[in-house]
């Protein structure tokens, strides 16, 4: 149940999220006069596009959110800057809810609007987020577009993903759909350049057709870049003026919006002498493959591709959809070179469902079909195919360079030489670019601001700064790309081959691959307090050292700790980082960036004195070779190179938080009674972000004999009624709850009353309530008998009231705690619920605890079965985790344990969650299935649904290679009768099964695959089928050894040379060799 949002008439509404640093929408963060945007200058695109709105319009009514749309048009109208008219424009800051922009359509409407004012078009600052509020006033406006002003909407593509990334983005679907839904015109800036003019554009068509105008609102909206020639207000209002006076004739209602805006274009380029076109093409002149894209990055990043594929003479080019309501199909086919063979279109849809099933189509995809379909533009069409995308999925050069190359490949059949495009190459020898991580309240968090203004004073460079946070890191991490260049380059994505990384805090290395988006022989500035020289290679990583040592990278130690003036003064740290950085970077022009740096800081005494610390502050370290050949025991982690933006800003630490509190059932009775009142709404799991549904078990066998020490089952369940959906190679999410005799005596041990309320802030959203009773809140919501993190040792001392358990818990959640903390972490299993026992005195009201303790987080599973083959239930194959403790107790695992228990009937909740098990699109294409253990449940679903599309659809399928293994057959011989009966049924062609342990030499899958090695060359390589290994990690090596054996017999036969590693690694890329591992 949810209750309180903060217009509600209930409790007291939550404080609004405080930052503590600048508006990255703003240059530099700072705040610019209206009169300066001009000629040359750093600007943001969301800056310019407020420059246009409040330089031309009456009023602007602005649904922000949280992402800063209108902080600079706001500052101007507080300052009373006058707009191109002579007075101060006026800024509506409206709240984003149901039934939004209903004071809008009310003022655009009123026949009282002051009849002067009418001509002026009135404009919404908005996000895609706020769309689906804004849509009901939005249909009423255009229905209504003869009686109302012009209306332009200039809208952020950025939306939060509440789902598995908790991540901004940029979301350009919903607009699409509400701007084909609604009639309106849709126009996109292609890049952060040209968003001034689009927006002046989008202005002057909403006189004759309400107009939406669309631009990248998470990276390149934000960035602070050069902009050249940038139109003051004067030159705005005269363009707007010239251009509305010469199309004034379109009003007739008989011309078409498609003339209309041919019209207006064309009288737009004419006074602003460009050539701007409503698509346009980039690219090789006779390009054979070409690639349709609509939005700012995704423009960005593929003509960037595409150029340096052109470089090397492919023909290639990228298309970009500029004005794309209306879709006027004979500019699509004018500007389209008639060499093309294949036309791609990358199309953003809402869901990763959607972009998964194959029965969804993109809008974009489908105005292209259309238009091509019915063209008589080529003498033998094209062939045109989609790739569909989600907003969260990330897109840069290399995905497009892949993209491409995945044209050329079925174009051609086998690209021969596909050697790894280096972007650098479309950059100068003089161009710089720097990566700089920190944790985001850093006393060094402002270094790289002052460094791009620094390199920015520089006017023959041009400079651009984009920094992005992720508040869920490390207590908040910001990555920060600076990029030096001497012409304007237009590359909206994050740096990929850095000269130069600085990292602020040691620990990011724990969480983040710094070194990933380092070019070869680069730099590395690693600020380490303390570390001394003969600890480097115990204190740092294996992982950060290996590929240090792989790339040759130069490493610096920064040891701010080392200087005197760093104790006594405040600015001494930044002021430190900002010379070592240089010193480094630029160490020729140390003298000059130590005045730059004075006339931007303010204080060249303190500056001159930090220069010459610098010796003792910062050290190169040799790196080793043997750094690059240091092999671990256990895999290193995969760490993820670059930030999961959630955040435009860095989140105060002291920021006034929800308070959970304990109430009487009269408060959930209240919201029940009065929903509207209190916002209450009813939900299977309201505190989940993915969406759940209710199963009940229809079956659940143990499948090995009850004396084997191995408890592996088999369960099932009804989800005929749920309308759950799900696709081959998908997992089941299971919800489990905690032990209910042991919830209870918890309960009973911590002295509370079962059926009280407690009301706490929903995961999805803090500023809501959920209501639940304490029971519910420990038997499904949080994870009081799972593992704590280390800060939980920590939070906890803060409620000791006895003196020894205080500092025993702040020492465990404290650096000197770490060897006792990982003990007791993996060897003691110590629980949430045995950390609370061991220091009773530390004992928190329960409303507090419960945000304390971390929630139950759902547990995915392989589903083994087919929703074709038994549409109306979901099948799972489970092992039950179990072991016994330093305290000879025994424990389970919190979820296997729970399924375990089901009985059939029993109700529980699931989600479903995609997978990259998936199985060819052609029936005919060999598969090859490699399950150990539990590992085999999703080839269970392969091999049923293979026996459906040969028995039931009737269509012809290819070999299935199944190859499974365990330690016994008799105990574990998991589905053995039904693989027998495949096979026998012709639909598994080779069954290979490893028992290691039911002879003296063990035998493993791998040893079973080598086997019949030939088999495997010809339905992998020959038949180019697909290979997929599911379950632990560690058979892996000897797995792809067998795969890469298996590429040298081919070449050998075939009399080429090869490198088996390279050919697995492109197999991996083509969907041709899939790994589920755990």
């Amino acid at each position: 149940m949810h209750s309180v949002l903060p217009d509600s008439a209930g409790p007291a509404a939550v404080a609004p999220q405080k930052h503590s640093k600048p508006s990255t929408s703003l240059p530099f963060g700072h705040h610019i006069p209206l009169s300066s945007i001009k000629g040359s200058t750093y600007l943001t695109a969301q800056t310019l596009v407020q420059q246009v709105t409040y330089a031309l319009s009456h009023k602007i009514f602005t649904y922000s959110e949280s992402f800063d749309l209108d902080v600079a048009a706001k500052a101007w109208a507080e300052a009373g800057e006058p707009n191109a008219r002579g007075y101060p424009t006026q800024v509506e800051s409206m709240q984003t809810r149901n039934g939004a922009a209903s004071a809008v359509l009310g003022y655009i409407l009123s026949p009282d609007l002051d009849r002067s004012r009418r001509a002026i078009p009135q404009t919404i600052l908005a996000s895609s987020a706020s769309l689906k509020h804004l849509r009901f006033s939005l249909n009423q406006l255009s229905l209504l577009n003869e009686r109302a002003v012009p209306f332009v909407a200039h809208v952020a593509a950025v939306n939060y993903n509440a789902g598995s990334t908790k991540s901004l983005t940029a979301d350009y679907a919903s607009t699409i759909t509400l701007a084909e839904d609604l009639g309106f015109g849709l126009v996109a800036s292609s890049s952060a350049h040209e968003v001034q003019h689009m927006a002046l554009f989008a202005t002057l068509l909403a006189k004759h057709i309400p107009t939406i105008h669309v631009y990248d609102g998470v990276t390149a909206g934000r960035e602070t870049f050069r902009a050249d020639d940038v139109l003051d207000q004067k030159s705005l209002y005269e363009v707007f003026d010239a251009v509305s006076s010469e199309s004034s004739i379109i009003g007739k209602r008989t011309e078409s919006a498609e003339d209309k805006a041919q019209r207006v274009l064309k009288s737009f380029n004419v006074h602003l002498g460009t050539a701007y076109q409503f698509f346009e093409y980039e690219g090789h002149p006779q390009a054979e493959h070409i690639l349709v894209v609509f939005g700012t990055i995704e423009s960005s990043v593929s003509i960037q591709a595409a150029s340096a594929l052109v470089q090397r003479g492919e023909k290639v080019g990228v298309l970009s959809v500029r004005l794309y309501r209306p879709f006027v199909e004979e500019e699509f086919l004018k500007i389209t070179p008639k060499t093309a063979k294949t036309i791609l279109v990358l199309g953003q849809v809402q869901t990763q469902q959607m972009a998964e099933d194959p029965a969804d189509r993109s809008r974009l995809f489908e105005d292209v079909l259309a238009t091509v379909s019915s063209s008589a533009h080529w003498s033998r069409k094209p062939h045109i195919e989609e790739i569909k995308y989600a907003s969260v999925q990330f897109l840069d050069p290399q995905s497009i360079i892949t993209t491409f190359r995945y044209l050329a490949r079925k174009g051609r059949g086998r690209v021969e030489d596909e050697e790894i495009v280096e972007l650098s190459d479309t950059y100068a020898p003089l161009d710089k670019q720097y990566i700089i991580w920190d944790i985001d309240d850093s006393s060094s968090a402002n270094v790289p601001t002052i460094l791009s203004q620094l390199f920015a004073n520089d006017s023959s460079r041009h400079v651009t700064i984009n920094s992005n946070f992720d508040n869920l890191v490390q207590g908040g991490s910001v990555r920060t790309d600076i990029r030096d260049t001497t012409s304007s380059v237009d590359a909206a994505c994050p740096i990929s081959n850095a000269d130069l990384v600085y990292v602020g805090n040691a620990n990011l290395l724990g969480s983040f691959d710094v070194t990933r988006d380092v070019k070869s022989y680069g730099t590395c500035i690693l600020r380490f307090p303390g570390l001394k020289a003969e600890d480097v290679a115990k204190k740092l990583a294996l992982s950060f050292r290996k590929s240090i040592a792989q790339k040759s990278i130069k490493l610096y130690i920064f040891d701010s700790a080392a200087s005197p003036l760093a104790e006594v003064s405040p600015v001494a740290e930044p002021f430190l980082t900002e010379l070592a950085i240089l010193s480094v970077a630029r160490p020729s022009s140390s003298a000059a960036d130590i005045r730059g740096l004075s006339n931007i800081n303010g204080d060249l005494d303190t500056l001159n004195g930090m220069s010459k610390e610098l010796e003792s502050v910062l050290r190169e370290v040799e790196v080793p070779e043997s750094w690059a050949k240091e092999e671990s025991d256990q895999d290193l982690p995969v760490l993820p190179f670059n930030i999961n933006i959630n955040s435009f800003a860095a989140s105060d630490k002291a920021e006034i938080e929800q308070d959970s509190k304990l109430e009487s059932w009269e408060v959930a009775a209240k919201a029940l009674a009065f929903p509207e009142t209190y916002s209450t709404e009813s939900s299977l799991k309201p505190e989940l972000p993915a969406k759940t549904y209710k199963a009940y078990v229809k079956e659940n066998r143990r499948l090995t004999p009850s004396t084997y020490d191995r408890n592996i089952f088999h369960v099932e369940f009804d989800i005929g009624a749920a309308g759950l959906k799900y696709q081959i190679g998908e997992a089941l999410g299971i919800h489990a709850e905690n032990d209910p005799e042991e919830v209870s005596d918890f309960i009973k041990w911590y002295g509370l009353d079962a059926n009280a309320l407690v009301q706490v802030p929903s995961l999805k959203d803090p500023s809501l309530l959920e209501t639940r009773t304490v029971y519910q809140t420990i038997l499904q919501n949080i994870d009081i008998f799972g593992r704590p993190p280390k800060k939980f040792y920590s939070l906890l001392g803060e409620h000791a009231t006895d003196p020894a358990h205080q500092k025993a818990l702040l020492a465990l959640g404290g650096p000197e705690g770490a060897t006792e903390f990982k003990r007791r972490a993996e060897v003691d299993t110590s629980t949430f619920a045995d950390v609370l026992a061991e220091f009773p005195s530390a004992h928190p009201p329960f409303p507090i605890l419960a945000q304390l303790v971390s929630p139950l987080k759902r547990r995915e599973y392989s589903i083994a079965s087919s929703q074709q083959v038994t549409p109306t239930s979901v099948a799972l194959l489970v092992v039950v985790v179990q072991w016994t403790d330093t305290k000879n107790r025994t424990r389970y695992g919190q979820a296997t344990r729970f399924l375990q228990r089901l009985r059939p009937g029993t109700s529980l909740t699931v989600s479903v969650k995609p997978s990259v098990m998936k199985l060819p699109t052609e029936t005919t294409a060999p598969i090859i299935l490699a399950g150990l253990g539990t590992g085999l449940a999703p080839f269970r679903a392969f091999v049923q649904h293979r026996a459906y599309q040969r028995d039931v659809l009737g269509l012809p399928i290819g070999p299935v290679l199944l190859y499974m293994g365990s330690r016994h057959q008799r105990e574990e011989y998991l589905y053995g009768e039904e693989w027998e009966a495949y096979r026998d049924a012709g639909v598994v062609t080779l069954l290979g099964r490893a028992f290691s342990r039911d002879q003296p030499k063990k035998i493993y899958i791998q040893d079973r695959m080598r086997e019949s090695l030939e088999e495997i060359v010809e339905a992998y390589l020959v038949k180019t089928g697909a290979f997929y290994l599911c379950g632990p990690t560690w058979p892996v090596p000897d797995v792809t050894a067998v795969l890469e054996e298996a590429v040298r017999v081919l070449a050998g036969r075939e009399g080429r040379k090869v490198t088996p590693s390279t050919e697995i690694m492109q197999l991996k890329e083509d969907g041709r060799y899939v790994l589920e591992v755990y």
